[in-house]
C-alpha cells in the first residue's frame, strides 16, 4: 500500500474546509432567496389588497394613507415646481416621468407630489414639449405612494446625491424644469418651501399633456427566488456531500504504513 504523505492528508483536510465554507455560502445564499421569495409574496398582497380598498381624500387633517391604495385629492397645480426624473423608460423607450405638485384645496401652502406620466425623451435638437398642467381647480385620482420609486444612483455610494440636488433658487429663472434622477421628498419640500404631504399620489390614467400614466409596478415573482433557492441548496448539497466523501476517504486511510 502507497503511504499517505502528511502533505496529501493536509490537503484533503483543507479541501473539506473549503468544502464545507463554499456549502454554508450556499445555504446562506438559498434562505437569502426565500427570504426575497416572502417578501415579494407579501408584497403582492399588499398591492392585491390596496387595490380592493376604498379609495380615500387626501386633504390636510387626512396626509397619510398605506401604499398601493387608491386616493385622490383636490386642488391646483403648482406648474412652476414641476420636476422631471430621468432614465425613466416605457416598453424599451427612454422617456421621463414629470412630477408636479398639487397644492391642496383647503390648505394653502400644503401640497402633494403627483407623478403625472411619462413622456418620451426628444432627440436633439428637438425640445421637450409643454408640459404644464391646466390651471384651476382640478381632482387628482391615482395610487399612494410613500416615496418616488428609485432607480440606483452611483452617487449613493459615493456620498454624492447628484441625482438628487435641485436648483436654487427653485424654480429657476429660466422656467425650465430641472432633471434629476430620484426626488426625495424632504429635497422637494426644502427647495419648494412647501409643506409636503408624506406621500406620493401616482396619477391614474387621464388626460394631462398627453402624458402616459402606464407606470411599471415592483416586481412579485417570488417562483424565480425559489427557484434560485432550489440552485443554491443544490450546489450546497453537492459541496457538502463531497466534503463527507473526502472526509470518508481520509479516514478511512491509514497514517503511516509498514516498511517493505
Amino acid at each position: 500500500m502507497t503511504p499517505q504523505q502528511p502533505a496529501t492528508r493536509t490537503k484533503a483536510v483543507l479541501a473539506m474546509v473549503l468544502l464545507v465554507l463554499l456549502g454554508a455560502v450556499c445555504i446562506g445564499a438559498g434562505q437569502w432567496q426565500l427570504r426575497r421569495a416572502h417578501e415579494r409574496e407579501a408584497l403582492l398582497a399588499a398591492i392585491e389588497a390596496g387595490r380592493r380598498a376604498p379609495a380615500q381624500t387626501l386633504d390636510a387633517q387626512h396626509r397619510d394613507g398605506p401604499d398601493w391604495h387608491p386616493a385622490s385629492a383636490r386642488g391646483h397645480w403648482l406648474n412652476p415646481f414641476t420636476v422631471l426624473l430621468d432614465n425613466r423608460n416605457l416598453k424599451g423607450l427612454p422617456g421621463l416621468w414629470v412630477a408636479t405638485p398639487l397644492e391642496l384645496q383647503d390648505s394653502p401652502g400644503t401640497a402633494v407630489l403627483v407623478l403625472r406620466g411619462w413622456v418620451a425623451r426628444p432627440l436633439p435638437p428637438a425640445a421637450l414639449p409643454d408640459l404644464s398642467a391646466a390651471p384651476g381647480t382640478v381632482l387628482v385620482r391615482g395610487t399612494l405612494l410613500h416615496r418616488v420609486p428609485r432607480l440606483f444612483d452611483l452617487g449613493s455610494l459615493t456620498g454624492r446625491a447628484g441625482g438628487e440636488v435641485l436648483p436654487r433658487p427653485f424654480p429657476a429663472a429660466d422656467g425650465v424644469p430641472p432633471r434629476v434622477q430620484n426626488l426625495p421628498l424632504d429635497a422637494l419640500a426644502a427647495a419648494t418651501g412647501l409643506d409636503l404631504l408624506p406621500v406620493v399620489l401616482q396619477q391614474a390614467p387621464t388626460q394631462d399633456a398627453d402624458l402616459i400614466q402606464d407606470w411599471p409596478g415592483p416586481s412579485t415573482n417570488a417562483g424565480q427566488n425559489y427557484n434560485y433557492a432550489l440552485q443554491w441548496f443544490s450546489f450546497a448539497a453537492i459541496a457538502l456531500i463531497a466534503a463527507g466523501f473526502t472526509a470518508w476517504r481520509t479516514l478511512r486511510r491509514p497514517t503511516s504504513s509498514r516498511n517493505a
